[in-house]
């Protein structure tokens, strides 16, 4: 069968246009060529306006399928703006982008570092929208919970983040990770197994997928963010509107940008762990610290 899941809901007068065949991996060539071919008959079917890409392997794509098209065409990379993707993507991408009608990063980071690659004259800055999350039915209580939310994929480092979590060992706190196996890493297992055999099942919560991410901000005190490499990290955005403080590393790119170093959060140099769990330590330590920084967020 054809596996295209559409992971959220769409509105009703979102027009959804899928090829009638599967993307084969086994014959990436064969479905590649395939699905140009769809992608470029579609637009000039469709006739529209504006051409909106995300992704940037999925752009070097559309901007060969849109070639010689008159419609003007804008992506948007969507991962660490210094990200090298493999010399064939990265040669494409710079013999390509030039052809865009317009780039869109979502950072100033962003921003400076495709004016160093791409050399395009239309860059702008467009940050993502952040939900308001509002405690709405009554007061949901906050929990001695540290929480981080994100795809089990090595880069966002969850392995540590138990580790720092369970040396840090204050009584009657948890740590909550929120996420599922993504990009045929199969995380889940090893965390599992990890947690298991530091016998840490009732401090460690592995809660897998969710759909109502709202309420772990909501009865939560901590956001704890490992992560080493992001285009702009909602989740932080998203705790942030929960009132939550947040402890995440100084990647490239996002968290400079939301996060204002010991007002609303911690910064922490990429990979120093020990300064990490310091940080965390001393918000678990010290509530009022907690609240402060959470209703600066």
């Amino acid at each position: 069968g054809i596996n295209r899941d559409i992971f959220y809901p769409l509105p009703e007068n979102v027009m959804l246009y899928k090829p009638s065949f599967a993307f084969d991996d086994t014959h990436r060539l064969v479905s590649t060529v395939k699905t140009l071919r769809y992608l470029r008959k579609k637009i000039k079917e469709i006739k529209p306006d504006t051409v909106l890409s995300f992704g940037e392997y999925w752009n070097n794509f559309v901007l060969m399928a849109t070639l010689g098209l008159r419609y003007p065409v804008f992506v948007s990379d969507r991962s660490q703006p210094d990200k090298r993707l493999g010399s064939v993507q990265d040669k494409l991408r710079s013999w390509l982008y030039p052809f865009a009608k317009g780039v869109i990063a979502q950072t100033e980071k962003a921003k400076e570092i495709y004016g160093l690659m791409y050399k395009h004259a239309n860059i702008a800055v467009i940050g993502n929208p952040i939900r308001q999350i509002e405690n709405k039915e009554g007061k949901k209580e906050r929990e001695k919970v540290v929480l981080m939310v994100g795809r089990l994929i090595k880069t966002k480092h969850q392995d540590k983040l138990i580790e720092l979590f369970l040396n840090i060992s204050k009584p009657g706190w948890k740590l909550v990770i929120v996420g599922y196996d993504h990009l045929k890493q199969h995380n889940l297992e090893r965390l599992q197994a990890m947690v298991k055999e530091r016998h840490a099942e009732d401090k460690v919560v592995l809660a897998g997928k969710q759909s109502d991410v709202e309420q772990f901000y909501l009865t939560s005190k901590i956001f704890a963010f490992t992560s080493s490499s992001e285009g702009f990290p909602n989740v932080i955005g998203e705790a942030m509107a929960a009132g939550l403080p947040v402890v995440a590393f100084d990647c490239v790119a996002g968290p400079s940008e939301m996060i204002t170093d010991n007002e609303n959060g911690f910064l922490i140099p990429l990979f120093d762990y020990k300064l990490f769990e310091e940080k965390l330590s001393l918000l678990m330590s010290n509530d009022l610290l907690t609240e402060t920084m959470g209703t600066n967020a």
